[in-house]
């Protein structure tokens, strides 16, 4: 057994520290490794590459002795590189395409998609006797062939030869490898059975087999053919001949398109849509106008409001400060999401509680209006987001230089003067980067919307889902047809993104730059 190597500070190279150290290492790479393999299988050979340089930077970086500093940031430059990097990398690129609704996939899948949606079941085609079988749970058929041979395949796997199967009147019994279904068990899973499809073999031209009883089996093939040497595709009856085309689809000489396409990059279109397309540019602006002035009022009315109770229970003559400051953050103790649906009720027009309670029974359409629509969301923002504002501004007033402000009292200065020449300016220094990320929070606040109004009342005069409360990331939400109210355009939604990312950007680095010409004030 081999002795552990002194190290130059008199410690052993196996220290407890060191074995520690290695375990985390070994837990790295085995999950590094992982990463490795499932972007091997699905051809993401960019973040293949990136993991690769992550390992061995990961594993130089915690076994030299040249690189303490990099000991303890590279954690955080691994997580900027996956969490941010890439995720605007990736969104830039979708932005660029027409990844959506019809464009889902490579051109490989896309033809692979068209001759199976094409199937049809060969006329004259001979039957065969079919059971239905399971293999760990995943539905397959086991056929007979006429010569007695037993094939059996699932959904993913193609039919193959099974030897030393059972089969007793046509039905098969026993199937090695393969569990055969009861006929209840059958009956339970009809649908499934119905639409099971099991692939003659790796030869897609080859069809598949299909029942409808759960019995017998057919060959279905597709109408379509595909010639990799021209790159056509062939409807077999009709003869019509399509063409692939720029926007990643085969269309034929009279313009018809077949329904499945394939994702191609298409420069700044989506940009284009964003703002020439009259079904967007009208909306787009009213959304973006709307955003701002949703992030501005949001922000200096709850910061007003949090300050202005900071100030009020901050003064040493106020009696029971704790139990005001108290009930204050109760709000804040109240999930976003849930006080922003129990707000959805108490505005109800029919049933809500302010006006069949408050307002004795009126009928105030006060989220189905655009114009009060658009204040109930700021009062009911305004309602979760001022005691964070009184929190900060409280810690901030706390905190302030006592021996400042007496001597601004000593110098004369008025209470007034005290306030706008010292207090607020070392107030601002400490609250500016708060008040900028709350910006940047309520940009982005989707929660509030979607829960609140779904960004409703719709526009009418547009023709895609979008509402007077929509701001730009409940719009991207909509745009991209994840809520099932369109079809699906992820590429417009990336375009969308890519915007609300450079508008954010550019106000947090102005309005950084003005905090710093404060700390030159103060």
């Amino acid at each position: 057994m081999s002795s552990p190597a002194t190290r130059g500070s008199g410690r052993t190279g196996w220290s407890p520290g060191f074995l520690v150290k290695l375990v985390l290492i070994a837990l790295v790479d085995a999950l590094g490794v992982y990463a490795v393999l499932a972007a091997w299988s699905a051809d993401s050979w960019g973040v293949l590459a990136a993991m690769v340089a992550l390992l061995l930077v990961a594993n130089w970086a915690y076994f030299t002795k040249r690189a303490l500093p990099l000991k303890y940031i590279l954690p955080g430059l691994a997580f900027l590189l996956v969490y941010q990097v890439y995720v605007v990398a990736y969104t830039g690129y979708v932005a660029f395409t027409n990844y959506g609704d019809g464009h889902n996939s490579t051109k490989e899948q896309a033809i692979e998609a068209l001759l199976v949606q094409n199937e049809r079941r060969v006329e004259g085609s001979p039957s065969s006797p079919l059971t239905v079988v399971s293999d760990g749970g995943a539905l397959g058929f086991a056929v007979v062939s006429p010569d007695g041979e037993v094939r059996a395949g699932t959904a993913e796997r193609p039919l193959e030869p099974v030897p030393d199967a059972v089969v007793d009147g046509g039905q098969v019994t026993a199937l090695p490898g393969y569990d055969v279904l009861e006929y209840a068990a059958v009956l339970e899973r009809q649908q499934e059975v119905t639409d099971l499809r099991v692939p003659v073999s790796d030869d897609p031209a080859d069809g598949s087999i299909r029942t409808q009883d759960a019995r017998t089996g057919y060959v279905f093939t597709s109408t379509l053919t595909y010639d990799p040497a021209s790159d056509t595709m062939t409807d077999t009856t009709t003869g019509v001949t399509y063409e692939p085309n720029d926007d990643g689809q085969f269309e034929a000489a009279d313009g018809t398109i077949l329904p499945v396409g394939w994702r191609v990059l298409v420069g700044f279109d989506n940009f284009v849509t964003a703002f020439g397309d009259d079904r967007y540019a009208g909306p787009f602006v009213q959304i973006l106008l709307w955003t701002f002035a949703f992030a501005v009022i949001s922000v200096a009315s709850t910061f007003l409001l949090g300050l202005f109770l900071a100030i009020a229970f901050n003064d040493v003559r106020l009696r029971g400060r704790r139990v005001y400051r108290t009930l204050v953050i109760l709000p804040y103790a109240i999930p976003g999401f849930l006080a922003a649906l129990l707000w959805s009720g108490l505005l109800n027009r029919s049933y809500g509680f302010v006006n069949e309670v408050l307002l004795g029974g009126a009928q105030i359409p006060w989220l189905t209006d655009p114009v009060l629509a658009k204040l109930a969301v700021l009062g009911v923002n305004l309602w979760l987001g001022f005691p964070y504002m009184f929190l900060i501004c409280t810690g901030a007033l706390q905190s302030l230089p006592t021996d400042v402000l007496e001597a601004a009292k000593i110098d004369g200065a008025g209470r007034w003067r005290t306030w706008r020449s010292i207090t607020l300016p070392l107030l601002l220094v400490a609250t500016a980067p708060l008040l900028i990320s709350s910006f940047a929070f309520n940009f982005n606040n989707f929660t509030l919307i979607y829960m609140l109004t779904g960004g409703g009342p719709r526009f009418d005069d547009a023709s895609v889902p979008l509402g007077h409360t929509d701001i730009l990331i409940s719009m991207v939400y909509s745009v991209s047809g994840l809520d099932g109210t369109a079809a699906k355009d992820y590429g417009l939604a990336s375009a969308l993104s890519i915007v609300i990312f450079v508008v954010v950007a550019t106000i947090s680095a102005l309005a950084f730059r003005r905090t710093r010409s404060l700390e030159e004030i103060a």
